[in-house]
């Protein structure tokens, strides 16, 4: 079996990366705001080796959605207060059983989101201060041994997706 620069193997057999949809171009981002999609991710979405998924609409929030923020007590909460936490487990939980379904053990997550971000996160003051930490989808795929990438490690990922292949 042959693979191209990217990672992707010439034969794919079943999808390998869980990749959040707003990475994907989808509609999905709090703001309804579409994203430009990066070529490697097109390139393995093309391949079939993705299986999308956005936690927060899978956990049953709208898109447009306030804006919300992991607090320090670890609640996922809106600027008005809103605890918003039982949506982002749900969909944490669902972005889960996508990776137990398709046997999927890398995930490609969109950095900052208080669901997705993958070392980066808001700081819930709602200031735009960025913290180290992990959104409620990445810390819960990490603890299940997942791989969590953010969109700056596309290499890594591609790296990842050969090791996979091999």
């Amino acid at each position: 079996m042959t693979r191209g620069r990217d990672g992707v193997a010439d034969a794919v057999v079943r999808p390998r990366l869980l990749v959040s949809a707003c990475l994907l171009g989808e509609q999905v981002r709090y703001d309804g705001r579409r994203l430009p999609v990066d070529p490697s991710i097109a390139r393995w979405a093309a391949a079939g080796v993705v299986v999308s998924c956005c936690p927060e609409v899978a956990g049953g929030l709208p898109v447009p959605r306030p804006a919300a923020e992991i607090a320090a007590d670890g609640a996922v909460r809106c600027r008005d207060g809103r605890n918003v936490s039982a949506p982002f487990r749900r969909g944490a939980e669902a972005a889960l059983a996508l990776c137990r379904r398709h046997a999927i053990r890398l995930a490609l997550l969109q950095e900052r989101s208080p669901s997705c971000g993958v070392s980066r996160i808001y700081d819930g003051s709602f200031s735009g201060r960025l913290v180290a930490g992990s959104g409620v989808t990445a810390a819960l795929l990490r603890r299940h041994g997942i791989r969590v990438f953010g969109p700056h490690q596309l290499r890594e990922v591609a790296q990842a997706l050969q090791s996979e292949a091999g």
